[in-house]
């Protein structure tokens, strides 16, 4: 377990669907610097305050700020959301020492859900959810939609690819609940097999 954490998974699969970008990433800075291991899937549905057309702007000016003579030696402006939240983080974390450096290299971030995740339990924060923390009437934009319109060109593929998944997820949680009506239905039969025998068996607890 996680010194000062309620958590106490090997390792936190967040999905970061509607949660706000910064309430986000302070909570998973703090957990990663505790020692946890996190991956947030879904970066792409993530939340800003603030109208499309204003992050833009602002993320356009951002976009300025370059070295004027060799600009590759940064800042580097990401595109994808994934990166943008994983700087958000870096952000909040002293990543120039050690400590920091090992708390960003437990940290994982991916555009929709990946195969290996697909199967995982995965959490919300309730802190950083923009139903609970985001005041009625206030306009908000996805950061998916912000990347798209910088320069982020795989939003229409994650899409694809998240279809794709829900459909397969689909399949098999109506399988799963066919195959809970067949062993409820078995263990009925059960029962009024056994008749007086279930009377006998029922204090040890079979």
């Amino acid at each position: 377990m996680v010194s000062g954490s309620g958590i106490c998974a090997r390792e936190v699969v967040v999905d970061a669907r509607h949660h706000m970008l910064g309430r986000l990433s302070s909570v998973v800075a703090k957990e990663l610097l505790n020692g946890q291991h996190v991956s947030i899937v879904r970066c792409d549905e993530i939340c800003i305050s603030g109208g499309l057309v204003r992050q833009k702007m602002k993320y356009m000016r951002f976009l300025r700020k370059r070295m004027n003579t060799k600009p590759s030696h940064g800042p580097i402006h990401f595109r994808a959301p994934s990166k943008i939240l994983w700087r958000t983080i870096r952000g909040m974390i002293p990543h120039k020492t050690k400590r920091g450096a090992a708390a960003l290299a437990r940290l994982k971030v991916y555009e929709g859900v990946p195969n290996q995740y697909g199967r995982k339990k995965r959490m919300v924060i309730p802190d950083a959810l923009k139903v609970l923390r985001l005041q009625k009437g206030h306009k908000y934009c996805l950061l998916g939609k912000l990347s798209s319109e910088v320069g982020w060109n795989e939003a229409e593929t994650i899409k694809e690819l998240e279809t794709k998944r829900k459909e397969r997820s689909q399949v098999a949680y109506d399988r799963k609940k066919q195959l809970i009506k067949l062993r409820i239905k078995a263990e009925k039969v059960a029962d009024e097999k056994l008749g007086l025998q279930l009377d006998v068996l029922t204090p040890v607890k079979y």
